[in-house]
């Protein structure tokens, strides 16, 4: 059991498998329309050079629409991260106001479950989810601003599984990620992780 996320290095991406990779895969960073405004965030098209890949296998799940639907209103974790949603100590409340606690943890158990079952090597997240967040996600409503370190709640319960997790934002990971799957691939030097940025590193320690 792992409580907490690091994207993996290039070490760590080196040992994962090359052919096949199992992949397990935000819905939305796939490009299905399941964001909560009933698109894709405009994410597909990001990361169709991983979709492409012929020794790839993705599978696709999106936790809030299993659980909620699509399109639905913004949930958000409320008084803590996702370890703090699975352990009871946290919520998950929408804009409006509606307690979406108990369909996340459902939702977060059944991508525990197909991660399981597929065998996956690894979970590409989107980051900020109260769902599918890797190193960080919003305290309550939006408009206030607040960002907590820590997970989403299916990436909690991805993690305390065992399975290894990379963020949608986490940059460096994944151009090492691209190189491993594509050796013609050229690594961006510049590319840094989230929590590498120069905003990341503002906003916590402010």
């Amino acid at each position: 059991m792992k409580d907490d996320y690091a994207p993996p290095t290039r070490e760590e991406i080196a040992q994962l498998p090359k052919n096949p990779l199992k992949l397990l895969m935000s819905g939305c960073l796939a490009g299905l329309p399941c964001g909560t405004d009933g698109t894709d965030y405009g994410e597909g098209k990001n990361f169709a050079w991983l979709l492409g890949l012929s020794n790839v296998q993705v599978t696709t799940f999106c936790p809030e629409e299993f659980s909620f639907g699509t399109p639905r209103d913004v949930p958000n974790c409320v008084g803590g991260n996702g370890f703090d949603v699975l352990d009871g100590r946290a919520r998950v409340v929408t804009h409006g106001g509606e307690d979406f606690t108990d369909g996340m943890l459902r939702a977060a158990e059944k991508m525990r479950r197909l991660a399981l079952e597929k065998k996956v090597d690894l979970a590409f997240m989107q980051n900020v989810s109260a769902a599918c967040g890797t190193s960080i996600v919003y305290d309550g409503h939006r408009d206030q601003k607040k960002l907590l370190k820590g997970p989403g709640v299916a990436s909690a319960a991805l993690l305390r599984a065992g399975v290894r997790l990379v963020g949608e934002q986490d940059r460096r990971a994944l151009e090492y990620l691209h190189q491993h799957l594509d050796p013609g691939h050229v690594v961006d030097t510049e590319a840094r992780n989230n929590e590498e940025t120069d905003w990341y590193q503002s906003y916590f320690e402010s």
